[in-house]
């Protein structure tokens, strides 16, 4: 890479989708102009199963890092998972035994190879140090941080003031993170805005421990489709393994205003090709270029061509999908809540009932009303979740 193709990147890498750096951009653009490969760390607890595009921001913007050279320093949080990152939560995260956890950790390097050359990723557990060290090392790092400071955290004042429940277990969190940074000797980590409380006290344990602390750079936070915070339980993600029909249906469902903010932190497009899109008039085209760049991205040209052509098909000319599931069922009568679960529409009988609630479901064309109605199914029928999802019932 010659001189003026470096200084770009390295441009590329202190602007594109940060929100902060510290101790300052300028520190850090002096440190990487010294031209010498730096630990970047990023750390992920594998508390759900599909890593959302909010998550891959910061999986893209460690992309750039690798290539210009730098050492990527991945942690799985299988030991933290435990506990669950506090941040932004208002109540405490549900336990997850080990056997989730390792099922999500596996499903994740997948993943993450879809943005990472993992070949070149230097990749661990924090199971590693954390299971081995002592009640008096744990005590040890706990004096590093006071309740005060944790306290002073937004949502644990908040849960605090509203006299919810707090868990020690959630104190240790940010102490335990910040470890991690010691144990990999990390010169910068990445995480998003709501991550920068941990980020800082690594910071702390390393200077505590002897390491020059590390940079921290945060990078935007993208919300979910429907304009709120991006929540698996609320349905308003997009994953990057989301099927390419689904992943084109869901960012076409994506509220108009979010959509020069999805082109920015979720494409890799130039700025040029941004002010492209953003200056066509119609929203739904807008958005229609984002599903196609989105798609290409993570699943190929051949299968954006084809979601889009099959998303017109369906919405627009309002025909049925082109291959449709057939499950052979027993006669008889079905509560129609059962039957979503059957046909795998949805996960659980409250999914099912707020896809119900939202006027999602249909039975040959009909919208199903009430979340206690019952169907007789003698011959067959055609059952569908919105538009992009369509599975026809036959009787055994």
């Amino acid at each position: 890479m010659n001189q003026e193709s470096r200084i770009k990147n390295q441009e590329e890498i202190l602007v594109r989708n940060v929100e902060e750096i510290l101790p300052s951009r300028e520190a850090l653009r002096k440190k990487l102009a010294q031209g010498k490969p730096l630990r970047v760390k990023h750390g992920i607890d594998p508390t759900g199963p599909a890593i959302h595009l909010g998550r891959a921001v910061a999986l893209w913007k460690l992309r750039e890092f690798q290539d210009a050279g730098h050492t990527i320093v991945l942690i799985f949080g299988d030991f933290t998972a435990r506990i669950g990152d506090p941040s932004d939560k208002d109540k405490r995260r549900p336990a997850l035994t080990k056997e989730q956890i390792d099922a999500n950790v596996n499903g994740y390097v997948r993943q993450i190879g879809k943005i990472l050359t993992m070949a070149q990723v230097e990749l661990h557990y924090n199971s590693e140090w954390h299971a081995s060290r002592s009640q008096a090392d744990l005590i040890a790092l706990s004096r590093l941080l006071t309740v005060n400071q944790m306290l002073a955290r937004r949502n644990f004042a908040q849960r605090f003031k509203e006299q919810k429940e707090i868990g020690i277990d959630e104190f240790l969190y940010p102490l335990l993170q910040g470890y991690d940074s010691v144990a990999i000797k990390s010169d910068i980590e990445l995480g998003g805005t709501d991550q920068l409380f941990n980020l800082e006290a690594a910071r702390v344990i390393q200077q505590a421990l002897g390491q020059e602390p590390q940079f921290i750079m945060t990078t935007s936070m993208l919300l979910g489709l429907d304009g709120r915070k991006m929540s698996t339980s609320w349905g308003n993600i997009v994953t990057i393994i989301d099927e390419p029909g689904d992943m084109f249906g869901k960012l076409m469902s994506l509220k108009d205003e979010l959509t020069t903010n999805y082109l920015q932190l979720t494409t890799r497009l130039s700025e040029q090709e941004r002010k492209e899109i953003q200056a066509i008039q119609n929203p739904k085209e807008q958005k229609e270029r984002l599903a196609f760049e989105m798609v290409k991205l993570y699943h190929g040209a051949s299968a954006a061509k084809k979601a889009q052509e099959e998303f017109t098909n369906v919405f627009s000319q309002k025909q049925l999908p082109s291959e449709i599931q057939e499950i052979a069922l027993p006669k008889g009568s079905y509560p129609i809540t059962d039957l979503l679960i059957k046909t795998k529409l949805a996960s659980s009988k409250s999914e099912a009932r707020r896809l119900i609630e939202q006027r999602g479901v249909r039975i040959n064309e009909r919208t199903v009303e009430s979340v206690d109605e019952t169907v007789s199914l003698n011959d067959s029928f055609l059952i569908e979740k919105g538009r992009r999802h369509v599975v026809k019932i036959v009787a055994e």
